[in-house]
């Protein structure tokens, strides 16, 4: 797992502003910790030269943000907020400092239920965030109200928007099945799903699905690296869309124990959605997960031509999961950040965008669901891509799956960084 790490430029306009203009929109002391850092070398220096005129404090040339003031950044005083429209702006997006009450349901949402996922972020912190992981320790023991106190006097919030200023984007979501399986096959149980073969690096890109499934040469790389066998080709299908599953396995001695499947690469072939073909073929008009299951069940002959549409293919590895019969008490499986997914409170995006373990209130309202919430930007997606653009974890069986199938709804987004 690579961190991103944040490469924040100031827009045009903050560039070409007179030395009155920079005062007015940046404290000195936000500046200087949060932004500088990250600047672009022509920016450092312009800035450097507006300090040879005393206008600008010295300002330093590390790669990143120094140390707290205080060793106790839960009582340091807060450093002053920029002034509202005032712009950062990364490789896909802009970010636009708002006031508070632009967040809708701030006051409505149960915050303390996202801080175990921003101490899991914690567990692997991006620059920014060293400095305040050990104060948002201390705000897990805090009231709720104490929470939004505190949220409000450390952090920023900066409207998400496309560098076109579009502000509006998309909310899908992703969960991960609960499934049933085989170490052999067995009756039933025939679908393969597969370790990543030796060979995987020799070939670029890789045999696509139906090579997999038809070319000798592409069976024979995988013989022998079968983890598990499901009983059914569209569930393995879904296994590959959503990046990891619970597989609850019938062992030989009889035991019946929940293992994990976790991502561990692809064939590296473009992924293609088998719901787009079926639209393009005017074969459905409900390209959701229960629509596209509804064409299988009309047309079961059909089933491997529909699969074979999509050429990317996963490999998997098994990952040791705590010893408990409740589902509940499984952790998610782990995101692009490094650290375990939380359901209803992770979210995968475009690092170009907002980089990973950055908290984010995310607003949608749809015919599925309304969301209005803290959440933890912590994993991508092959299809995540874009200024507003969001994937949310729904967690994982039957009733996060049905979510997950149908949700496709309006967003919009609001980062909260340091100040």
């Amino acid at each position: 797992m690579v961190h991103q790490t944040m490469a924040i430029r100031m827009t045009k306009a903050s560039k070409a502003s007179s030395n009155n203009k920079v005062m007015g929109f940046l404290s000195r002391r936000w500046f200087e910790r949060w932004v500088e850092p990250f600047v672009r070398p022509s920016v450092g220096a312009a800035l450097l030269g507006l300090a040879a005129l005393g206008i600008v404090g010295s300002l330093g040339g590390c790669a990143h943000a120094p140390a707290p003031e205080s060793p106790s950044p839960s009582v340091a005083p807060a450093a002053s907020a920029p002034s509202p429209g005032v712009s950062l702006q990364r490789a896909k997006s802009r970010w636009v400092a708002v006031d508070w009450r632009e967040l809708p349901g701030l006051e409505q949402d149960a915050i303390e239920q996202a801080w175990p996922a921003w101490l899991r972020s914690c567990e692997r912190p991006a620059e920014p965030w060293k400095a305040l992981c050990p104060a948002l320790r201390q705000q897990a023991q805090a009231s709720v109200a104490a929470r939004r106190a505190w949220l409000r006097e450390h952090l920023q919030p900066y409207r998400v928007e496309a560098l076109s200023g579009e502000r509006e984007g998309l909310l899908t979501a992703y969960y991960e099945p609960v499934l049933e399986g085989r170490r052999q096959p067995q009756g039933r149980f025939t679908v393969p799903v597969h370790a990543a073969p030796a060979t995987l690096g020799a070939r670029k890109p890789w045999f696509t699905r139906q090579e997999i499934d038809t070319l000798a040469q592409a069976r024979a790389a995988l013989r022998g690296r079968e983890l598990l066998y499901l009983a059914d080709p569209v569930e393995a299908m879904v296994l590959h869309i959503q990046g990891s599953g619970l597989v609850r396995v019938s062992e030989p001695d009889g035991r019946v124990r929940t293992v994990r499947l976790a991502f561990a690469g692809t064939n590296e072939q473009p992924y293609k959605s088998i719901g787009r073909w079926l639209l393009d073929q005017g074969l459905t008009r409900d390209a959701s997960w229960p629509g596209i299951k509804a064409w299988i069940a009309r047309n079961p002959s059909r089933v491997q031509e529909l699969l074979w549409q999509n050429p990317r293919y996963v490999f998997f590895r098994e990952e040791p999961l705590p010893s408990t019969d409740m589902a509940s008490a499984i952790p998610g499986p782990k995101g692009a950040q490094g650290v375990p997914l939380t359901a209803g409170r992770s979210i995968a995006v475009d690092p170009g965008s907002i980089p990973y373990g950055t908290p984010v209130w995310l607003a949608s309202n749809g015919p599925q669901t309304s969301l209005q919430r803290l959440v933890l930007a912590q994993d991508t997606g092959t299809a995540i891509t874009g200024a507003v653009r969001a994937d949310y974890y729904a967690g994982s069986g039957p009733e996060a799956g049905e979510l997950a199938g149908r949700l496709k709804q309006p967003l919009r987004l609001w980062v909260l960084w340091p100040r």
